[in-house]
């Protein structure tokens, strides 16, 4: 049994470590609000966006088809994992790495390359897996411009036929307790399906149909990425926030049975001495 000394010094233990998750509680739900307007914000605009190019380019010929939309027999895939740079965020970052495992079951007859956004992620492909390139940096000063960057190398590679499928895997944001692990193809774009008997519309282009593709389909692809990056970015405060409350919870448990263990024993060891004491004064009063 572990004496005084020892039950003190794990409460004080404790007790620092619930200062430090509940200080990493607050910290997390400070940025939460602030990744949750960003997500909010731009996902309106990602998704019209996305339906306008569809809209455009199924009227499109199909002899002048975006090269981003062009199907071609799969050999090689990219996926893109987004996690967080830091961890503590629960079952956050091992989610996406647990996703990307079953993807390279799923699809092993396919040669596949990784590109790690965050070093969580990287940390887990690094050793057995074939790394495109580490974009963890992305972190250090998140904006569109950088996201972008990135991006447009994917593109380019897309481009040149070294990937006949990008994806993407990263946590959507649902709220602050809830995120969803989510797989989304980034290229070839996808191209609704024609149905039978629907009207086509006659749109006017100006300029011309060819360059408002050119234009905005690279515009949309770098969108999209940086949308999974604010979800997941928006997620890892939720996960976070909601990790550091249950642990802090749980070490003010352990706390307070530490706590009412120390005044038992403290308890018995004052009531001992007290025995002897007395017995003492007994044996000195019968000698």
């Amino acid at each position: 049994m572990a004496n005084l000394k020892e039950i003190r010094g794990r409460i004080t233990s404790i007790s620092s470590t619930m200062q430090i998750t509940r200080a990493m509680k607050m910290v997390s739900a400070a940025k939460l609000k602030k990744a949750q307007d960003a997500i909010v914000m731009l996902r309106p605009y990602s998704e019209k966006l996305q339906e306008l190019i569809q809209n455009v380019n199924s009227s499109s010929d199909p002899d002048q088809i975006s090269v981003y939309a062009q199907k071609r027999e799969v050999k090689r895939i990219l996926f893109i994992a987004v996690t967080s740079n830091r961890g503590l965020a629960g079952a956050f970052n091992s989610s996406i790495v647990k996703e990307l495992n079953l993807q390279f079951q799923n699809n092993s007859q396919y040669e596949i390359e990784v590109l790690p956004v965050g070093k969580k992620a990287y940390d887990a492909v690094r050793r057995n897996r074939s790394i495109y390139t580490n974009a963890s940096s992305v972190y250090d000063n998140l904006n569109f411009d950088v996201v972008a960057n990135v991006t447009e190398g994917v593109m380019s590679s897309f481009r040149e036929g070294k990937f006949d499928e990008v994806y993407v895997i990263y946590n959507k944001f649902v709220n602050a307790a809830t995120q969803e692990v989510t797989t989304e193809k980034v290229l070839p774009i996808s191209m609704p399906e024609s149905i039978e008997g629907e009207v086509e519309t006659d749109y006017i282009f100006e300029p011309n149909r060819a360059e408002i593709l050119d234009n905005l389909i690279p515009k949309s692809i770098k969108t999209q990425i940086f949308k999974a990056i604010l979800d997941s970015v928006a997620s890892e405060h939720g996960a976070r926030m909601t990790a550091m409350h249950k642990a802090t919870d749980n070490a003010e448990a352990l706390r307070n049975d530490l706590k009412i263990f120390y005044n038992k024993a403290r308890q018995a060891a004052i009531t001992n001495e007290i025995l002897e004491i007395v017995s003492g004064a007994e044996a000195l009063k019968n000698s």
